[in-house]
């Protein structure tokens, strides 16, 4: 890991614990110099990239890693309303899931 650079903010959308601490785990073995958010449905997902509520002052992700198995809103629906927003489409998504 380089002391010099600068970490890249990723937001997880998980709602596993579990697959949660594996993910940050993974990047922490990888050497990823991260703030890693965990957001655990896709409501909360889309409060926190559009800065509502208690998530007002947390920066803007460089990169989503985003579950498609999600309560309330699912990854799908998230991934939709992402695309369909001018000020985040830009922003990297990485789908993960599992099957059960």
């Amino acid at each position: 890991m380089t002391s010099g650079a600068v970490p890249i903010e990723i937001l997880l959308v998980e709602d596993n614990p579990g697959d949660a601490r594996l993910t940050q785990e993974a990047l922490r073995d990888a050497k990823v110099r991260n703030n890693l958010h965990v957001v655990l449905d896709g409501v909360e997902a889309l409060a926190f990239l559009r800065r509502q509520g208690k998530h007002a002052a947390v920066p803007k992700p460089d990169l989503i890693l985003l579950d498609l198995n999600l309560p309330k809103k699912d990854g799908r629906e998230v991934l939709e309303e992402i695309k369909q927003d001018d000020q985040l489409r830009h922003i990297p998504i990485v789908i993960l899931t599992t099957s059960q």
